[in-house]
């Protein structure tokens, strides 16, 4: 097995129990509505982070254009990649008996879930980089406006408890995210 398969297989088990631990979410709102109320602010934000998770696991392809990988470049994918599942199993909790429903439990955990998903556009960032020059040059401007601007209303979402905020702002996420993959691909 080469590097990059080995990379990948590690890439592919924990975003796909990423994407399992939101299915897993949804379809307990779906199978047991009356006992944990669901909050369409959060489940928009469910399904914003499974487009991100898609994006992310077809963004990842160009990894194999590293030739020569070094362990802390292995570290910081995985590292990477652990946000993902963070910010899913966050979303997620195994139980809600301390809280309302998922709005209570969403707005008392946004600043961990805020702070994950912003730290992940960072990450990105030297994702990209070490993909090398080719591969950075051939985004425009608008991907480092992309990650800064999203990092900096993450920041302010830890911030704000707003709920017409955090509604406009995932409506806007899950715009921008849709419109970008279209254009990118």
């Amino acid at each position: 097995m080469d590097t990059f398969s080995h990379i990948k297989a590690v890439i592919s088990i924990t975003l796909g129990l990423s994407i399992t631990h939101l299915l897993k979410g949804a379809a307990k709102q779906i199978q047991h509505p009356g006992r944990d109320k669901p909050y369409w602010v959060h489940n928009l934000w469910t399904l914003y982070l499974f487009i991100l998770l898609l994006h992310f696991w077809w963004w990842e392809i160009n990894l194999h254009e590293i030739k020569h990988w070094l362990f802390a470049e292995y570290f910081f994918i995985i590292i990477y990649i652990v946000t993902y599942y963070s910010v899913c199993a966050l979303l997620y909790p195994d139980d809600l008996k301390d809280y309302q429903g998922y709005k209570d439990y969403f707005y008392s955990r946004r600043k961990w879930i805020f702070s994950i998903l912003g730290a992940s556009y960072l990450l990105d960032l030297i994702d990209t980089e070490i993909k090398g020059p080719t591969y950075v040059h051939h985004y425009n401007i608008e991907y480092p406006i992309r990650n800064i601007s999203h990092f900096i209303l993450c920041m302010v979402a830890i911030k704000v408890e707003n709920r017409k905020f955090h509604a406009v702002l995932v409506i806007l996420f899950i715009l921008y995210e849709t419109s970008y993959i279209l254009r990118l691909f």
